[in-house]
């Protein structure tokens, strides 16, 4: 079971020297198996024409696999020289490229489980397509839109809206200990509004930064800013110095009102998304979480979705063990780690999830938890818990088991 996030300290601000080149629909990213397109999904609500669609793309232009990412957005890859155009038409025919200029920077994840957050989910979308400003965000800059149990809350938004009772809404900054208060209609508007607070930030302060972390201190935003700002912009905004943030554990696989389905790894080949699709088109679609999960929240029989081996119980090794592209998809990678990852799943079990990674980037790496990092070395994994480097066994199972039973708390590896 996922622990609850410990505190995180800031490093020193980011200095940025050149653009975000995070990839996306439109921007594709080469890579060693062919260029890849990363779908920006906000909320992770797909219809399921939609969802049959990007099967359509993925058997057409890419390699025949989708690839769920830690945000709850979709990747095609092996994409083929020349695709980007064809591959542009088929997403803008399924309604996912609505605002072509703000593609990007569409990145919102809302509590999975919740039908309620969709329409804020809409809104904040809406609003984000319609301003010319938050082109300047960064492909990395995040949403979360919370329902109030601490799901998507603890993933380190860049500005995140906590629903409370009595149609009220929280909106934080950041990791601030505060937040502002406004009434939920307003939350999506005050959300938008505390993207621009940001890059009047990053403009005064001309580091480039890209996320809310990056600001150095002379520059961190302000709750009592912030509320100023909402109040001018028409919203009623109460400034709360402190909130006792709620912390859930994501969603296990299995039938829990809705149905979780987990594909190892986050990837499935089209056959798969197909059997998912089938089980969506009875329910009304479906939900990709930042855990790399899919949550149906219409009634669905898990048995074909297992039969297609996919994951739908809550006690499978395969909840916990993620992994980064590895080879032969990245270059940078010093291993297959997904292959190592498998050889191991069923022999080193324990409480802590497990990453792998094969560069120091830690792409994918979990978020809001503690996490066993298992980094690709020319000599090996190392293994690490909270930062903390563990001592090397020759067994490398046995030291992973150990390493998954650890019970401390330090502070996650950073990454950027």
């Amino acid at each position: 079971m996922p622990q609850p996030p410990s505190a995180v300290s800031r490093d020193e601000p980011v200095i940025r020297d050149r653009g975000d080149a995070c990839p996306g629909a439109l921007r594709l990213h080469a890579a060693d198996d062919g260029h890849l397109a990363r779908v920006r999904i906000p909320g992770g609500a797909l219809t399921a024409h939609q969802a049959a669609l990007l099967a359509s793309a993925a058997d057409r232009f890419g390699d025949g696999h989708l690839e769920l990412t830690s945000r709850g957005n979709v990747q095609l890859r092996g994409l083929a020289d020349g695709c980007g155009a064809g591959l542009a038409a088929l997403l803008d025919a399924a309604g996912l490229l609505p605002a072509p200029g703000h593609e990007r920077v569409r990145n919102i994840v809302a509590t999975p489980a919740s039908q309620d957050v969709l329409p804020l989910v809409h809104e904040l979308d809406r609003l984000l397509c319609a301003n010319a400003r938050v082109t300047a965000l960064s492909g990395r800059f995040l949403f979360a839109l919370d329902d109030g149990r601490g799901d998507v809350a603890a993933l380190e938004p860049d500005v995140t809206v906590l629903g409370r009772p009595g149609g009220r809404a929280l909106v934080r900054l950041g990791a601030a200990a505060g937040a502002v208060a406004v009434a939920a209609r307003d939350a999506p508007r005050a959300a938008l509004l505390a993207a621009e607070y940001f890059l009047d930030a990053a403009d005064a302060v001309g580091t480039r930064a890209w996320r809310v972390a990056e600001l150095p201190a002379g520059h961190v935003l302000d709750d009592g800013e912030f509320a100023a700002r909402l109040t001018a912009a028409g919203i009623d905004a109460v400034q709360v110095p402190a909130v006792d943030w709620p912390y859930c554990a994501p969603p296990p696989p299995g039938r829990h009102d809705p149905l979780c389905v987990l594909p190892p790894f986050g990837r499935l080949n089209t056959d798969q998304w197909r059997v998912l699709v089938q089980a969506a088109g009875s329910g009304g679609g479906m939900r990709i979480t930042p855990w790399r999960t899919v949550v149906l929240p219409g009634a669905a029989d898990p048995a074909p979705l297992e039969a297609a081996g996919l994951v739908v119980s809550a006690d499978s090794p395969w909840r916990s063990v993620t992994a980064c592209t590895g080879r032969p998809g990245c270059a940078k990678s010093l291993a297959d780690v997904r292959a190592d990852a498998r050889a191991l799943v069923e022999r080193a079990r324990g409480p802590l999830p497990v990453h792998w990674s094969g560069c120091e980037r830690r792409c994918g790496h979990p978020r809001g938890t503690q996490w066993v990092d298992a980094l690709a070395t020319q000599d090996g994994y190392r293994l690490s818990v909270g930062g903390r480097t563990l001592p090397p066994r020759p067994d490398l199972a046995a030291a992973l088991t150990a390493a998954r039973e650890t019970t401390s708390s330090p502070q996650s590896p950073k990454t950027q």
